[in-house]
């Protein structure tokens, strides 16, 4: 190395990771583009050598497509795979089919079983086998276990390193084995308590452990009262018993009853977060989609819900073509209406958004069902009041027309106290028929409350107008 290139390391300085808004910031990402640019594996290393995995893929998400994969590349043996967890399936999936089979299969093959998983799940199956075929055959069969169980379950989630010990052992045996055992995982809470055919017997919180005599017996310590999850159950199942439970890390079961991995609390937050982000997407239309697709994949996300909000908006439009000849005698109705249509939307759009939430949490059950039925359909009907009484003067004072303050008064009502029927009822009949409300909901209030508000004000305006 020249006297000026070891002139050059000296006076190099790292800029911080983050600005003062906690993302990353333009100095030290121009500082990484600059020596990916320059091909300098020195320099990315020393940029990247303190970044922490979930940061590590934010720099990836930063970068342009054409950079990330140089940056692994240039990262080599020192990038962590896992990092390939904290990015959009947008950004990885071409990651990964840029990446040589075998790079991948290495990578893979150090991390976490569970985000190996994570990983390999959205590869082609042909491309996954031959991916496994270059893994490890100890690290091979754990994966191949974990990919063969449904998506979106338990048993896809688990991680496969876990320690289990038999319930003759002493907690000092027990002590002086995790000491001197170098095939652990890199955290655990607790141990699991096997017989030799793996079913699970018992746990020993790691407190326990510690606190206990070298002298006493493991079956004499465990916890014999244990909560498993079956490998097939739901992951978002699994994620409600994490937070009924208030568990931390719990046993993982085949249909043998034999321990076959564990769920730690980072999965579950993981699984909680995937599920919110799913049901508030859902609830809006936008599918899958994140913000690192490209428009095409917008357009094809969002394009299915619009059409749906097309034909009930036709229906909307129809039940007011019904009513033409009495929007045509007084302007003032044409006006007005979209206030009461609008009124009603939002009201049943904020009773549908809690019941879902409800349904997702587990927190309606037939102690509790008709109770919140009535409360909702009386607090629409008394927001309807409140709003009623609002709208009416308004209307009053603008048109100088008692009788069309009065109309849009009892329109108001109608309708408000529809729609927190509809927020209700309409999520609660579509989980008992098997459809996700999240997804459906929506469309189905809006044109209710919509149809509804359109056809209550306008009937009482032209049976109001027409008989007085």
């Amino acid at each position: 190395m020249s006297q000026s290139q070891k002139q050059a390391d000296k006076n190099f300085t790292i800029p911080e990771l983050h600005d003062e808004n906690g993302v990353i910031s333009t100095n030290w990402l121009n500082e990484i583009k600059k020596a990916i640019i320059s091909s300098d594996k020195k320099r990315v290393k020393q940029l990247m050598a303190d970044v922490h995995t979930a940061d590590v893929g934010d720099v990836l998400e930063a970068l342009k497509a054409d950079y990330r994969l140089k940056l692994i590349s240039l990262l080599g043996d020192d990038f962590d795979y896992s990092a390939l967890t904290e990015v959009d399936e947008a950004v990885r999936l071409p990651l990964i089919e840029s990446l040589p089979n075998t790079q991948i299969a290495r990578g893979v093959a150090d991390i976490d079983s569970d985000d190996a998983v994570y990983i390999l799940e959205d590869i082609d199956e042909s491309e996954r086998e031959d991916i496994l075929a270059k893994v490890p055959p100890s690290e091979r069969m754990s994966l191949k276990r974990s990919l063969d169980y449904p998506e979106e379950s338990a048993g896809r989630r688990m991680q496969s390193e876990f320690i289990a010990i038999p319930p003759f052992w002493t907690v000092g045996k027990t002590i002086d084995w995790l000491r001197s055992e170098d095939n652990l995982p890199n955290e655990f809470h607790q141990i699991y308590v096997v017989d030799p055919t793996y079913n699970l017997v018992g746990i020993v919180p790691l407190d326990r452990l510690l606190r206990a005599k070298r002298e006493v017996k493991i079956q004499d310590l465990m916890n014999k009262e244990i909560i498993v999850i079956p490998a097939t159950m739901d992951q978002e199942e699994a994620a409600h018993i994490f937070e009924h439970y208030d568990l931390v890390e719990v046993g993982v079961v085949d249909e043998n009853n034999r321990l076959v991995g564990v769920l730690t609390i980072d999965d579950i937050v993981d699984v909680i977060q995937e599920e919110a982000d799913e049901d508030f997407r859902a609830l809006v239309g936008v599918g899958d989609e994140n913000i690192s697709d490209s428009i095409f994949s917008a357009i094809k996300s969002r394009l299915t819900w619009l059409l749906v909000n097309l034909a009930t908006a036709i229906l909307a439009s129809a039940v007011i073509a019904l009513f033409d000849a009495t929007i045509e005698q007084m302007v003032a109705l044409a006006v007005l209406m979209p206030i009461v249509a609008s009124m009603g939307g939002n009201a049943g759009t904020q009773t549908m958004t809690v019941t879902v939430r409800a349904i997702s949490m587990r927190e309606i059950d037939k102690f509790n069902i008709y109770r919140l039925i009535n409360r909702e359909a009386l607090v629409g009907l008394a927001n309807g009041v409140i709003f009623a009484f609002i709208m009416g003067i308004i209307a009053i004072i603008w048109f100088s027309n008692i009788s069309l303050g009065l109309v849009i008064a009892l329109a108001m009502i109608v309708n408000m106290a529809a729609a927190g029927i509809a927020g209700i009822l309409i999520p609660l009949g579509l989980n008992k028929i098997g459809i996700d409300p999240a997804v459906a909901s929506s469309a189905f209030v809006t044109t209710i409350t919509d149809v509804v508000g359109f056809f209550a004000f306008l009937g009482l305006a032209a049976f109001w107008f027409g008989l007085f």
